[in-house]
């Protein structure tokens, strides 16, 4: 039983929060590497085709 004036532990709605944000970050750090590898590869490419004389 709890005293006067103390509440036992609720749940708040933000409880779940830390793993979406990781979930979402993951997400978009996944994303970026793919777009990272579309423009080196398209980078390298380009810098393959210069000739230097």
């Amino acid at each position: 039983m709890h005293s006067r004036g103390q509440h036992p532990r609720r749940r708040s709605s933000d409880d779940g929060y830390s793993t979406e944000a990781v979930a979402v970050t993951a997400t978009l750090v996944v994303l970026a590497l793919g777009a990272l590898a579309l423009i080196s590869e398209t980078v390298l490419d380009w810098a393959g085709s210069i000739t230097l004389g």
